[in-house]
């Protein structure tokens, strides 16, 4: 079964942008976190954040979450944020994934 052609340019560009938010959110934690270079870069979806991460406190998540905002050009807002949204990297990036779509 063929696909139109604008379906494939839509995908394409869907994983071009997943793959970039990807990359700017490890960059985001690295510099808010003060992680060691390439610290984040061995992050996978399942590795723990809050909680786990000593550098990750709770005074730390208001800069994390203000970071994010500025350089992923997207609104948090106080009810999207709770426990899971921190609970592991997969989250953090499909919840930044997700407001990246909807603007």
């Amino acid at each position: 079964m063929a696909r139109a052609r604008g379906t494939f340019n839509a995908v394409s560009h869907e994983r071009h942008m997943h793959s970039d938010t990807d990359q700017l959110l490890r960059s985001i934690l690295t510099d808010v976190l003060g992680l060691k270079s390439g610290q984040a870069d061995a992050f996978a979806a399942d590795t723990g954040l809050f909680g786990h991460l000593p550098e990750l406190d709770s005074m730390a998540v208001a800069g994390l979450l203000t970071e994010m905002e500025d350089r992923l050009d997207i609104v948090i807002e106080d009810d999207e944020i709770d426990g899971e949204l921190l609970e592991s990297y997969g989250s953090l990036l499909a919840f930044a994934e997700a407001k990246r779509a909807e603007s």
